[in-house]
């Protein structure tokens, strides 16, 4: 795919495609696939690979330009906008904090222990590139 976007969207999840889309971008960024000023597929072009609405893709590009991960310029493209330092949205944070209380929860009914679920966190952020934030 132009532009190395490497997303796999799972048609049967609860999850709406659209945030797959913006999640699976993110990620990419983040493992280092896509790079600061790369050109991303059109909607079209992306619409038409992963076999999906350009409404649905259009939406996602919306979402990633509005949190400044992506820019348009107009005549031009889609691109890998450069992450700058910008204040934490409290909003998201809370949102993201309450993501993991249910995590936790569901990990105990489970039986998932503490030590498991802190390896299964640090597995991830290993896997993803690391934290680009140390706090």
């Amino acid at each position: 795919m132009e532009g190395g976007i490497t997303l796999q969207l799972d048609k049967r999840s609860r999850k709406p495609l659209y945030e797959q889309v913006v999640y699976g971008i993110k990620q990419d960024i983040m493992l280092g696939i896509l790079e600061v000023n790369e050109k991303l597929p059109s909607v079209r072009e992306l619409a038409s690979q992963l076999l999906i609405n350009p409404n649905t893709i259009s939406k996602a590009y919306k979402q990633l330009e509005s949190e400044g991960i992506i820019m348009t310029i107009r005549g031009k493209g889609t691109f890998v906008a450069e992450q700058v330092n910008t204040a934490r949205d409290e909003r998201k944070v809370q949102a993201i904090k309450e993501k993991l209380i249910e995590l936790v929860v569901e990990a105990n009914y489970q039986q998932v222990g503490e030590g498991e679920l802190l390896a299964w966190i640090k597995e991830a952020v290993k896997s993803n590139g690391g934290m680009k934030n140390e706090s």
